[in-house]
């Protein structure tokens, strides 16, 4: 009998439980009955911000797979502030605030005391943006994967500090605009050579398992949540998460810029082991950097009455080589 075709997503345009193409197990989150709804409405994010989408479905993933027995530690910032004012809360899960820089301390010591509880069954992740993630707990993160803590530390990634004005952080992309790197003399932007690829950092402290993930492929993002709670150790997940208030865009822009920027090859999404790529998802049309950037005010810049072709073919080769690098055109 011939093996039932695997239904692509640019075949359906939907994953989720409408499209009848898809059997049950091929569905997400979204679709089922059983959802936790770890995050749940209430909050006060902006509207279409991929960070509030990227953290419901990246926790409900893990409760699922741990059958709800997860903690959370959350960093200072745009998730904490969002989902938690006080004296109000939109989590359902145990929650830690921790400081903006400590979130993978924290979580490590909350890790410790499950072992010393005999509590193998709880599991921990830690949470942050990528400001509390690339630079202020950057320390702290890279003494988590050093001593190979049994926590999944989960990266929102939206290229600045959002919650305190949209300053640029170590994860803020070349020729950006933020409050900052304002758009003014000859190279306006954040400038070229600067910043730093933590899930590449991870990769190199040799943990079970790094990933990178995008709110555009929320099967993807479960699946890939699913798998690092099968493992124990030190895991990574960088997910990227559009910021219509920060970046300039149309809220309803937001799964579109995601799926851009990886069709682009500016954010390819893989999974490693101990150091090394053992999948990455490939794509079928690469599309030019111009339609991932021009739908964002904060690249308006590069686009005047004499766009800025030097800077824009930069950040194109920047895509080039993502691609050559994970091979990402088969």
């Amino acid at each position: 009998m011939d093996q039932p075709q695997t239904i692509k997503y640019y075949q359906t345009g939907t994953f989720t439980v409408g499209n009848r193409l898809l059997s049950e197990d091929q569905r997400s989150v979204q679709s089922g009955m059983e959802r936790t709804n770890s995050l749940n409405s209430g909050h006060r994010a902006c509207q279409g911000c991929g960070e509030a989408l990227g953290a419901r479905y990246a926790i409900d993933a893990a409760m699922r797979a741990t059958g709800n027995k997860v903690i959370c530690v959350n960093a200072t910032g745009c998730l904490e502030v969002f989902s938690t004012p006080y004296p109000e809360t939109s989590w359902q899960v145990p929650w830690i605030h921790s400081l903006f820089g400590n979130a993978a301390a924290v979580a490590s010591g909350v890790a410790a005391a499950q072992r010393a509880l005999g509590r193998d069954d709880v599991r921990v992740i830690a949470q942050g943006g990528d400001g509390g993630t690339t630079d202020i707990g950057f320390g702290c993160l890279s003494g988590m994967f050093e001593r190979n803590d049994d926590v999944l530390y989960i990266c929102y990634d939206n290229e600045a500090y959002m919650n305190t004005g949209v300053q640029r952080s170590s994860a803020t992309p070349p020729a950006a605009r933020t409050a900052t790197t304002p758009a003014l003399g000859p190279e306006p932007g954040n400038v070229f050579g600067t910043g730093k690829n933590v899930p590449l950092i991870a990769m190199a402290h040799r943990i079970p398992y790094v990933a990178t993930a995008s709110v555009a492929n929320l099967r993807d993002l479960e699946a890939k949540v699913t798998r690092a709670m099968q493992i124990r150790g030190a895991r990574y997940l960088h997910i990227f998460v559009p910021c219509p208030l920060g970046w300039g865009s149309a809220s309803e822009d937001t799964i579109r810029l995601a799926r851009l920027a990886v069709e682009s090859g500016l954010y390819p999404l893989f999974e490693a082991r101990h150091g090394k790529v053992t999948s990455r998802t490939t794509i079928r049309r690469p599309v030019p950097v111009t339609d991932y950037l021009k739908l964002q005010k904060r690249f308006a810049h590069l686009f005047g009455k004499a766009p800025d072709t030097v800077r824009i073919a930069q950040i194109q080769r920047m895509a080039d080589q993502n691609i050559a690098d994970f091979g990402l055109i088969e």
